[in-house]
């Protein structure tokens, strides 16, 4: 399964009023791993970015005096994303000023949506997380990601952030109950259905018996329990198995 995990700095926040992408930085993503591929340009937009936007990413009008425009880099883009899931915060944005910027080449070149699927993790978050903060910098506390060298926003720096994030959300077990049953949140399923099929990929996990001292201690320290909780080690109180074999 390819992903590319994809985010665009644009000059403001209306494409329907003439704003335009500056900024595309995308990362690949096969089985759950980043390859180390990526795509990335900065771009000249034509016109000038708004000055809330340059507070936001940084970019400004004299630095990208010399970049080059969307028409001469986009049979390269369109290659690289190609066939792949993107993977995209606040997806409707991004997906939105590209096929603008698609739009001014042509009616020839399409749309994103028909040379990709999407998955919106802004959507995903919201399900899994209700009620609660789902921007990057929110994700990034909340599934232990560092992204301290984000100071300001930059569309490769956060596809790299979002990558991390979107496989900690993807990643396993949303959440344990103390009664010891699972507590599914309104995603789980979808969640579980990505894990289901990359784990149809991979090999069996290769399981490593504990050698005849590892089960000694392993003993002991049940037994250990058991007098220091007066007698309830469920564990002991099982049909205790044999010494497994190598």
């Amino acid at each position: 399964m390819r992903q590319v995990v994809l985010d665009t700095e644009t000059t403001g926040l209306e494409s329907a009023e003439g704003h335009r992408v500056i900024e595309i930085g995308c990362v690949e993503v096969v089985g759950r791993r980043l390859t180390k591929r990526h795509f990335h340009v900065y771009l000249q937009p034509d016109r000038e970015i708004d000055a809330g936007a340059i507070e936001v990413h940084g970019i400004t009008n004299e630095f990208l005096a010399d970049k080059p425009r969307f028409a001469e880099v986009a049979a390269e883009f369109m290659e690289f994303i190609r066939g792949a899931e993107l993977v995209i915060h606040n997806a409707a944005f991004d997906v939105g000023f590209l096929n603008h910027e698609l739009r001014r080449l042509g009616a020839e070149w399409g749309t994103i949506e028909a040379q990709c699927t999407v998955l919106d993790t802004l959507r995903l978050a919201r399900d899994l997380h209700p009620g609660q903060k789902n921007n990057l910098d929110a994700l990034c506390k909340r599934y232990g990601i560092d992204n301290a060298r984000r100071v300001y926003h930059g569309a490769l720096l956060d596809a790299e952030i979002l990558a991390d994030v979107y496989l900690a959300m993807t990643g396993g077990q949303t959440s344990l109950s103390l009664g010891g049953a699972t507590s599914a949140a309104p995603g789980a399923a979808r969640v579980a259905e990505t894990i289901r099929r990359l784990a149809a990929d991979r090999p069996p996990l290769k399981v490593i018996a504990a050698d005849p001292a590892e089960w000694e201690r392993h003993q002991a320290r049940l037994k250990a329990i058991d007098k220091a909780s007066g007698g309830k080690c469920l564990f002991l109180q099982m049909d205790t198995p044999a010494l497994p074999t190598q």
